[in-house]
């Protein structure tokens, strides 16, 4: 049984969307900018995108939608999960 690694969380309001992608390691890391890639080719718009770090040697990256008046981001997240194999829960 494999561990769990990378987990999200999302929050939004009218117009603006985040998603936070916690991870652990570098191979992570890699794993994330790689599906961000592929994903963000779903939207007109270009999220902002920042890393933060965490306690217990985790690491947070962040994508951030604002002003997102279509909700193009939806379809974003929506990839980026499936990428990821990350299962809402």
């Amino acid at each position: 049984m494999s561990t769990c690694t990378i987990d999200a969380e999302y929050k939004g309001e009218e117009r603006y969307s985040k998603l936070s992608i916690a991870y652990q390691t570098q191979e992570d890391r890699k794993r994330i900018d790689e599906a961000l890639e592929i994903a963000m080719k779903k939207a007109s718009l270009t999220p902002e995108i920042y890393t933060s770090s965490l306690s217990h040697d985790r690491h947070v990256v962040v994508v951030e939608y604002q002003d997102d008046y279509d909700r193009e981001a939806g379809a974003v997240f929506e990839e980026l999960l499936a990428i990821l194999d990350i299962r809402c829960i």
